[in-house]
C-alpha cells in the first residue's frame, strides 16, 4: 500500500509541474518541531508578494513543510499526504524528488509530527544558496546576500526563548541582520498549528499570519504576532466567562490589553472588556475600559446600546444610559 501511495504522489508531482514551469520564490524560511508542546510550523520571508499562500504548509499532528527557490507548491499538500500515511520527512521528501524532473532548481525542507527533518537544496539553486538541519528544525535560504544567513538564522533559533512562533521569528530577524535576500523584501507569513488534530482547525491553527506586500514584512509579522497574541487571550477571556470563572477571565482581559495598545485595536479589547465587567455588575470597574474603547472611536456607544438584543448586556435602559453618559468624555 506504501509504494502505491508514493507512485501516486510523484505522478501527481510531475502532473503538476512540467519541467519547464518556474516561480522564482527564492526566500529563506525555516521549518520545526517545538520540542515541548509538539508545534509544528514554518515562517518565511520573500522578495515575492504574497509568498503565504506558496511557501508555508503544515497539518497539525502530521508535519510541515517549505518549498521555495523555484519553486513547485505541490510538494506543500503532497509531502503532508506522505507524512499522514506514516512516512517519515525523508521518505516523504525523497519519494517527490524522485518524480520532479525540476529537483535541481527546488528548495524544501520538511519536518514530520515526530521531529525528523528531512531538506534539500538543489545544485541549480541561485546563490547564495543553502541549508542547515538541527534537531527537529531546519533553515534554507536562496538567491541570499552571503552564505552566511542561513547559519545565523539555525543560531538565532536554537538561542531563542519563548514558544515556537517567538523562536520562528527569531530565526526570521536574524536573516535580515545578515543580509537577507539579495534583492530586499517584500513578503512574510508564519503558520503554527497544533501537535494533534481536534478536528477543530480554528483551534490547531495558532497562528496564521500573511504579510503580502510591506517594506518590513518580518518587522509587520511581528507585529501582527503579537496582536493575535492579544486576540488569543481575549478569546480565552470569553470562554472562562462561559465557563463562570470570570476572575480568570478578567486575567485573560487584563493580559489581552497589556500586549497591545488599545489604538492597535481599534478600542475593540478594551470595549468588550467592559461589557463584560458591566455584564456582571461591576459597573465602576467596566467605566475606564469603556472609555478608553470609546477614545478610539466613538461608535462604541452605539454599538452599546444594541447589545442587549443579543444578550450580551442586560436590558437594564438605566444602566445603559449611565454607561454611555460615562464613555463619553469631553
Amino acid at each position: 500500500m506504501g509504494a502505491i501511495i508514493l507512485i501516486l504522489a510523484t505522478a501527481q508531482l510531475a502532473a503538476a509541474a512540467p519541467p519547464d514551469w518556474r516561480r522564482p520564490v527564492a526566500t529563506y524560511s525555516i521549518v520545526a518541531r517545538d520540542s515541548v508542546s509538539g508545534q509544528l510550523g514554518v515562517a518565511v520571508q520573500s522578495h515575492w508578494f504574497s509568498v503565504g499562500p506558496i511557501v508555508p504548509w503544515a497539518r497539525p499532528g502530521v508535519g510541515a513543510v517549505a518549498t521555495q527557490s523555484l519553486v513547485d507548491p505541490a510538494y506543500g499538500p503532497l509531502g503532508l499526504e506522505l507524512m499522514a500515511m506514516d512516512k517519515t520527512a525523508r521518505e516523504a521528501l525523497t519519494a517527490l524528488l524522485a518524480g520532479d524532473a525540476g529537483a535541481a532548481v527546488r528548495q524544501v525542507a520538511m519536518v514530520d509530527a515526530e521531529g525528523n527533518v528531512a531538506v534539500h537544496t538543489g545544485e541549480r539553486a541561485i546563490a547564495a544558496a543553502g541549508h542547515h538541519a538541527g534537531a527537529q528544525y531546519s533553515v534554507q535560504a536562496n538567491l541570499m546576500d552571503r552564505g552566511s544567513v542561513w547559519p545565523a538564522m539555525a543560531r538565532a533559533y536554537e538561542s531563542a526563548e519563548g514558544d515556537l512562533a517567538e523562536r520562528l521569528l527569531a530565526a526570521l530577524e536574524a536573516a535580515e541582520a545578515e543580509g537577507g535576500d539579495l534583492r530586499g523584501r517584500q513578503s512574510a507569513a508564519i503558520l503554527v498549528v497544533s501537535a494533534e488534530d481536534t478536528g477543530r482547525p480554528w483551534v490547531d491553527r495558532v497562528f496564521d499570519l500573511r504579510v503580502d506586500d510591506h517594506p518590513e514584512p518580518v518587522a509587520e509579522l511581528r507585529r501582527l504576532v503579537r496582536l493575535a497574541r492579544a486576540y488569543h487571550k481575549l478569546n480565552e477571556g470569553d470562554e472562562l466567562v462561559a465557563a463562570g470563572d470570570l476572575e480568570a477571565a478578567m486575567d485573560a482581559y487584563r493580559a489581552a490589553t497589556g500586549l497591545v495598545s488599545d489604538e492597535a485595536t481599534g478600542g475593540e479589547a478594551p470595549f468588550w472588556v467592559g461589557v463584560t465587567l458591566a455584564g456582571e455588575g461591576r459597573e465602576e470597574e467596566a467605566v475606564p475600559y469603556l472609555q478608553r474603547a470609546q477614545a478610539q472611536n466613538p461608535r462604541w456607544v452605539d454599538l452599546l446600546r444594541r447589545l442587549p438584543a443579543s444578550g450580551l448586556m442586560p436590558a437594564d435602559e438605566g444602566l445603559l444610559d449611565r454607561l454611555a453618559a460615562a464613555m463619553v468624555v469631553e
